[in-house]
């Protein structure tokens, strides 16, 4: 409401203008009508995320080795640095891809309030329909998401702790 009737910044919606085929929108055209909606769906994920990465760090920093680690002489930035995302980085990686589902049915809402054509658009009208076959694929297509989402945090576990590659140490 407020960047878009208000101030006048982004339009209300619908990813093409009215009155234009999708065929004449150009590339910008179609990306500045994916800030509002993107910014959207981004928001929710940051500030769970944030409030997260931010009572963990203040804990490390209330923590015997950050203490440590000042007594030592090492600059705030290098202990955060080394010591508290190193800390963190695994639980906020675990935040961020468990938050894949939600991403899903956030764009389902996001189109209806948009107006954007696409996947929650066809569940809406599915579920209305009783079309259950697009319903399924529906389905199958938000798992496998998911579960990609879990395999990239597992893959970028084993690159952010050299611990949880598995290698035995012969």
């Amino acid at each position: 409401m407020v960047f878009s009737v208000y101030l006048h910044w982004f339009p209300i919606g619908l990813s093409v203008p009215i009155g234009q085929l999708s065929d004449t929108v150009t590339f910008w055209q179609w990306l500045y009508r994916l800030i509002l909606p993107a910014m959207t769906l981004s928001i929710v994920g940051i500030a769970s995320l944030t409030m997260y990465t931010r009572d963990k760090l203040i804990n490390v920093k209330k923590s015997d080795y950050f203490l440590f680690a000042q007594a030592r002489g090492e600059s705030f930035w290098g202990i955060i640095k080394n010591h508290g995302i190193r800390n963190i980085l695994l639980p906020a990686i675990s935040i961020q891809f468990l938050s894949f589902n939600e991403l899903f049915g956030g764009t389902i809402l996001v189109e209806q309030v948009f107006a954007y054509p696409g996947i929650g658009q066809a569940t809406v009208a599915a579920g209305l329909r009783s079309d259950v076959p697009l319903l399924l694929g529906i389905v199958i297509v938000s798992t496998i998401f998911v579960f990609v989402g879990n395999l990239l945090a597992d893959i970028i576990y084993q690159y952010v702790d050299p611990r949880l590659r598995g290698e035995d140490d012969e």
